[in-house]
């Protein structure tokens, strides 16, 4: 069986001002340099207006620093918007690209995202791609063909293990407290890997994530899990000791 290094990320989504920002990744800058050797890969996803501090206080680090969106052209009039190119161009290795509150909020589709994950790949960024059903759907039984359908979509011909990473967050699950049980993330993470065998050469060594209300008392059942590499971390990664908790799952 492939050997997939864990990979943990934080999303800290639109929160954090700067003088926060700095102190979280510094705290968890750190904690690494102290631990020496970790079993995952760390990377954290902060706001646009942060990148550029958290990027230069990671430098020569364990921890990665990642955008949390972009746009799929390269430049243009496009206001508010962030190439790929520019995540790059600041230092981020990663990008998250259909993240469910971009889907949701933004009416982002699948196609859409697709094209993002192409740009980011042309930046020589990781796309980190998002995809997972709501809770409406998953009543409906119908989780498998949404999420499959997703990935079949989002993720471009083009993609590999090493410049793209699946995560699945199911809608219901984020933010809410609620947690997938562990069949029903192995259901979906088994689907997904069959989905990415099926298309590419190397479907067996992309690292799927697990994303929705992963805490401590949680990680170490869900990382435990077929299929699941690692965890695309909310709330959680906002608090250093919680999110410390969760990579150290991994040791």
């Amino acid at each position: 069986m492939t050997q997939r290094r864990p990979l943990i990320a934080g999303n800290w989504k639109m929160n954090c001002l700067r003088a926060d920002g700095l102190e979280l990744v510094s705290a968890l800058v750190a904690k690494a340099a102290e631990k020496g050797s970790l079993g995952c890969d760390v990377l954290v996803c902060p706001p646009a207006t942060l990148l550029s501090d958290v990027v230069n206080a990671a430098q020569n680090s364990a921890v990665q620093v990642g955008g949390q969106d972009c746009h799929a052209e390269t430049s243009g009039a496009h206001t508010g918007d962030v190439a790929a190119a520019m995540l790059a161009d600041i230092g981020a290795s990663y990008v998250l690209v259909g993240h469910s509150e971009r889907r949701a909020d933004h009416d982002e589709s699948s196609t859409v995202i697709r094209q993002k994950a192409i740009a980011a790949h042309d930046a020589g960024l990781i796309a980190v791609v998002c995809v997972g059903e709501t809770e409406q759907e998953r009543d409906l039984g119908a989780t498998l063909p949404v999420v499959n359908g997703q990935v079949a979509v989002s993720v471009p011909d083009g993609a590999s293990a090493k410049n793209t990473v699946i995560a699945y967050e199911p809608v219901w699950a984020i933010g809410t407290g609620r947690t997938a049980s562990v069949a029903e993330v192995a259901e979906v993470h088994a689907a997904i890997r069959a989905e990415l065998v099926e298309r590419f050469e190397d479907g067996d060594e992309f690292r799927i994530l697990y994303g929705g209300s992963v805490k401590p008392s949680n990680a170490a059942e869900l990382l435990a899990v077929a299929d699941v590499d690692g965890a695309l971390v909310g709330g959680a990664s906002l608090k250093v000791d919680d999110f410390w908790k969760i990579i150290e799952t991994c040791a």
